[in-house]
């Protein structure tokens, strides 16, 4: 379950409250749900009760707690907690999330893409003509808006960003790009060798060693009778894991909001944390069997995962225009 279909489904619910007469509200167009800001507190939250609550001439808590009621029972959620005031609080069942893999893995780069931006019609020039930066980004702008359903139109919107100092060219043409669309529009960029070192500290490393890591587990996967494509209800039920999956569930939704705000920069640092969740997640969780250890369903599900983690870091470096090799 994307973050897009939660959204649905959380409408959806707040539509039948209505038609019920639990509630008497007008049912709003769009309602966001978001990873909440620290662990314990599900998968997703939203604040849709707080909305409506004047409407309603209820407390939040009071809405939120009819809301939870019906959203509780749900396909794909497991449970819905009220929280301070009146946030949901919605945790995921493991079959959602065995979903959002079995998806990506069918999907590939299609996988989550809707058309939030459908009938927008837009093409972003760079303004001053001919700029580096604002070529380079203007022209991934335009890749995302496609990505996120957006049509080309003849309505052309100019880009203006902070171009900064020295040749991001001499660091190669992946670093050189990554150094150009990391910064926020703003943010000056400062290319430097640093791009290039091949360790912990330079992100762009992390994130494309992240995705190395996951093609060379497929491999090794392989050999050792890993049965990857074994149908299952992979039991996701590890933090680590669990925090993977939201990321990798959130990449739609990142894609479009990056389209809409004009800001690369969101996407490359939505790379950086998947990459650093994926390397936890193969820190925490065993996904190999060691010695005589003999081949599970644990261990399919986790593989199934990496792969899931290794495409979507791959389709996030290639709407960037930064190759993802599978070997590093």
């Amino acid at each position: 379950m994307t973050p897009a279909e939660l959204s649905w489904t959380v409408l959806s619910t707040v539509r039948r409250a209505v038609a019920a007469d639990e509630l008497r509200v007008a049912v709003p167009e769009k309602i966001v749900v978001q990873r909440p800001p620290r662990p314990g507190c599900g998968d997703y939250a939203t604040n849709v009760a707080l909305q409506l609550a004047g409407q309603a001439g209820r407390s939040a808590y009071e809405v939120a707690g009819i809301l939870a009621a019906r959203l509780a029972r749900e396909p794909g959620i497991a449970q819905v907690e009220v929280a301070g005031a009146g946030f949901l609080n919605i945790t995921l069942s493991a079959r959602a999330y065995a979903d959002v893999v079995r998806q990506v893995r069918e999907q590939g780069a299609d996988y989550g893409r809707g058309e939030g931006l459908a009938g927008e019609g837009v093409t972003v020039v760079p303004e001053p003509p001919g700029a580096v930066r604002a070529t380079m980004v203007a022209d991934v702008v335009n890749g995302l808006l496609r990505a996120a359903g957006a049509g080309p139109g003849s309505r052309r919107e100019g880009l203006t960003v902070a171009e900064g100092d020295g040749d991001p060219g001499r660091l190669g043409r992946d670093a050189a790009r990554w150094s150009l669309l990391r910064p926020p529009a703003e943010d000056p960029p400062r290319p430097g060798p640093a791009l290039l070192a091949q360790r912990e500290a330079n992100p762009l490393f992390r994130v494309r060693y992240a995705h190395s890591r996951t093609r060379a587990l497929l491999r090794n996967a392989h050999d050792l009778g890993v049965r990857v494509e074994a149908a299952a209800r992979d039991p996701y039920r590890h933090p680590a894991e669990t925090e993977l999956l939201g990321l990798i569930a959130d990449f739609p939704r990142v894609v479009e909001t990056a389209a809409r705000r004009r800001a690369p920069d969101r996407l490359a640092r939505h790379l950086e944390r998947l990459a650093d969740a994926y390397l936890r997640f193969q820190d925490e969780c065993p996904v190999l069997p060691k010695g005589d250890e003999k081949p599970s369903a644990v261990h399919a599900a986790r593989v199934r995962l990496a792969d899931a983690t290794g495409i979507v870091l791959a389709d996030g470096l290639h709407l960037l225009g930064i190759s993802a090799p599978d070997h590093l």
